[in-house]
């Protein structure tokens, strides 16, 4: 039955081409817009990561902290489960970076550094939320030397938030493209369908069974799902190949099970499709 199903399916495709073409373009384009809505989502969470990667809390020392006590607190915060790494900024460069920000050189009034020395804090980007900071910040402040903390959390909320807001935009968008490209499969197999209803009354005359009918035009449309899946895949690659994205600043590469997830989505979605469109079929002449 199988060996049969797929030699009729490949006597559709050979009769009917340009059912075939407009059935293989249409699904073609469905896939990749639901692509570009995938890789959309998956944009924003790494602009996301990679915002979260670059925060920063300023750990102020108080002055009159020796050298190993300062470094006893750079051992406490390296083993925090919430660091993702430590830096210590003694208080000659504090003076020259903010000479250097500023165009202002405070020492040609002050014959003393009041600025203080301190320590820079990445946090890990699973840590970088509003309740985590709070946390965060209470425990490091609850650390004997430190006199305060400086982080831009207002500026990072405003960020995450637009993204969080895109997110769901897109994937609304997701949610409809998906629908579309529903539809438009089930109109194009309802139209190939059409175009043989001489050929499948004439199968019902001689006697044959449903599934003799519905077989090869199901594997017919998972066989160009599959095609329409290959040619998106292809399609796909060479737009992550080209240099608008390979200059990106971080990695923007698919994983496998998303390349796995947009090669059978063709042959899925044809499948449950033309499934749909069968039902009607029966063998009343």
């Amino acid at each position: 039955m199988l060996f049969f199903g797929i030699k009729e399916a490949l006597k559709i495709f050979l009769r009917a081409k340009t059912s075939f073409i407009l059935s293989l373009l249409s699904l073609s384009i469905s896939i990749l817009l639901i692509a570009a809505s995938l890789y959309s989502i998956l944009f924003s969470y790494q602009i996301e990561k990679n915002i979260k990667e670059k925060f920063i809390i300023n750990i102020f020392l108080n002055d009159s902290l020796s050298t190993n006590y300062i470094s006893d607190i750079q051992h406490k915060l390296s083993y925090k489960t919430y660091t993702a790494s430590l830096g210590y900024v003694n208080k000659e460069e504090a003076a020259e970076t903010f000479i250097k920000e500023t165009g202002e050189d405070f020492r040609r009034v002050l014959d003393y550094n009041p600025l203080p020395a301190s320590l820079n804090l990445k946090l890990k980007s699973e840590y970088v939320s509003e309740d985590s900071i709070r946390v965060i910040t209470k425990d490091i402040l609850t650390i004997a030397g430190i006199d305060d903390l400086l982080f831009e959390h207002e500026t990072l909320k405003k960020l995450i938030e637009t993204l969080k807001r895109m997110q769901m935009y897109i994937f609304i968008i997701t949610i409809i493209l998906v629908l579309i490209s529903v539809y438009i499969t089930y109109s194009t197999i309802k139209l190939v369908i059409s175009l043989k209803h001489d050929e499948l009354e004439t199968m019902k005359l001689v006697g044959a069974t449903l599934s003799t009918i519905k077989m090869p035009i199901i594997i017919n449309e998972i066989i160009t799902g599959f095609l329409a899946s290959s040619i998106s895949l292809i399609v796909i690659k060479l737009f992550l190949g080209s240099s608008l994205i390979t200059s990106l600043p971080f990695n923007f590469q698919p994983s496998n099970n998303l390349l796995l997830l947009l090669l059978i989505l063709g042959p899925i979605i044809s499948f449950l499709v033309s499934v749909m469109v069968l039902r009607k079929i029966n063998l009343k002449i």
